[in-house]
């Protein structure tokens, strides 16, 4: 029933006048839409023009009977579906198997209980209404069903055809369920052989506790034990209801190799030009080829600037690429922690002077496993940052504190204009730096912090910073006092 009390559209089919007159007055007070003819041709052009909810049909008239009327009902789609409700005063059972057999629903003898008939009436339109609904559901679920294959078929033909290696693995175990062919040839391995293994076995089992990972470089380990530099991108997956990973893997070890051989040949190419231009400049500011006026002198200065300036880019790059790709080796050997401090600190102290910060030192005296000349850098770079982004007149701290029995914790802290939050992650990678002009302004090359990253991770240590806009900066270095391999290169 709708919000007026329509409960629905009645056809009534019957050759006895008086019958018409009761049953369309009984149901038009209960709130159906009531038509009613007394020929079976008649109904059956009424119901194909506009279908109703129930056809109350009696089975005996002239013409055509009821019967008949049914079976022509169940042979056309628009009316097929109607559902028919037999009122005859034939009371057999022959009759009422015939009914049944033409397609009718339910059979009402003559002389009827009007309560009866309202509740058959009821009852069919429910029953009607639900397998309409459940049609429509069976309809939609059929489709999706179409929807999911036809996904499914276009993922598999692209899981076998890609040319990237693609894996799915158990989130819980790591072990692999599915691989494609390029895959198997990255690897080297076998499909049997493969499915016994796990992320681990080939060293992909990175932290993935975030929903999807992109392009997170790491080296895999081959069948046959090489490795392989590659992107890796994780993204969690329901296969068969099972939480799973799916792995798309770029291999780009000879992309690394060509972009390490290039920087390196750069670099080294660029030295011995700079080298030769340094030397000129400075018999120029000698003054052995002749005295040169204030605007000369200026001229040269800074052309010296630049010149120091590219030279230490240069050195910077090669240090940077040596150290991740471990082909510098530290020169391990007891270290005493305060030395290095100071040594940093009276290095810094001429350029703390120029800038008029005040430097303050309260060193720690430890001693570690470690190459001091490489915590020495990491230090120098760490001031020297501090101190380019502190006005006159301010303070910078180099600190030292035991963190625990076995390691130390550093602290270089400036007050500074400070890192917006969304830098902090970014300024330990190469060529990264808060603002752009800072390149321009303050001299920086961008890769000191990444530098001071790498060497503190050759210690096996970690360095982090935390900032307040406005009011300054404060990096963390711990490291620990002993290395649990002390070859280590």
């Amino acid at each position: 029933m709708d919000r007026n009390g329509y409960k629905g559209d009645i056809l009534i089919v019957d050759d006895t006048p008086e019958n018409l007159t009761l049953l369309t007055e009984m149901l038009k007070q209960e709130g159906y839409k009531v038509r009613s003819v007394t020929k079976g041709s008649t109904a059956l052009r009424g119901a194909q023009a506009a279908p109703p909810g129930v056809i109350l049909l009696d089975v005996n008239m002239p013409e055509m009977n009821g019967y008949e009327v049914c079976r022509q009902l169940k042979l056309h789609d628009r009316t097929r579906d109607i559902p028919v409700i037999f009122i005859s005063a034939l009371g057999d059972v022959l009759d009422k198997v015939k009914a049944f057999e033409v397609g009718g629903v339910d059979y009402i003898t003559k002389p009827f209980q009007i309560a009866e008939v309202k509740a058959r009436i009821t009852t069919h339109l429910t029953v009607c209404r639900l397998q309409q609904q459940l049609q429509v559901q069976n309809l939609q679920l059929q489709a999706e069903i179409r929807e999911r294959q036809q996904a499914e078929d276009k993922f598999a033909k692209v899981f076998r055809t890609s040319p990237h290696p693609i894996a799915i693995t158990t989130h819980s175990e790591g072990r692999f369920v599915e691989v494609n062919p390029a895959f198997l040839q990255l690897t080297g391995y076998t499909q049997s052989e493969i499915v016994e293994l796990t992320v681990a076995d080939l060293n992909l089992d990175i932290d993935h506790d975030s929903q999807t990972i992109y392009n997170q470089e790491c080296e895999l380990r081959t069948k046959l034990g090489k490795k392989r530099t590659v992107l890796l991108s994780l993204e969690n997956i329901e296969l068969d209801g099972v939480p799973c990973i799916l792995n798309l893997v770029n291999d780009i070890t000879q992309r690394k190799r060509l972009e390490n051989e290039f920087i390196s040949v750069v670099s080294h190419e660029l030295r011995t030009p700079l080298s030769s231009l340094m030397g000129a400049l400075d018999v120029l500011g000698t003054g052995q080829l002749g005295s040169l006026n204030n605007q000369g002198q200026s001229v040269l200065n800074i052309a010296i600037t630049s010149t120091e300036r590219l030279t230490r880019l240069i050195n910077d790059i090669l240090d940077l690429e040596r150290l991740k790709f471990g082909k510098i080796t530290l020169h391990l050997a007891q270290c005493d922690l305060a030395q290095a401090m100071i040594q940093a600190t009276e290095g810094m102290q001429a350029m703390a002077n120029h800038a008029q910060v005040q430097l303050q030192l309260q060193p720690l005296s430890v001693m570690l496993w470690a190459d001091c000349d490489r915590l020495i850098q990491t230090f120098t770079n760490l001031l020297s940052n501090a101190i380019k982004f502190s006005e006159p007149g301010k303070t910078v701290w180099l600190d030292a504190e035991m963190k625990s029995a076995d390691s130390v914790l550093l602290t270089v802290r400036d007050q500074g204009r400070g890192i917006p939050a969304d830098k902090l992650d970014l300024i330990f990678d190469r060529f990264q730096q808060v603002d752009t002009s800072d390149n321009r302004a303050k001299g920086g090359t961008g890769l000191g912090l990444a530098i001071c990253r790498s060497i503190v991770e050759q210690h096996q240590g970690k360095i982090w910073v935390e900032s307040t806009l406005g009011q300054g900066s404060t990096f963390f270095v711990a490291l620990p006092l002993a290395l649990p391999d002390k070859s280590y290169e």
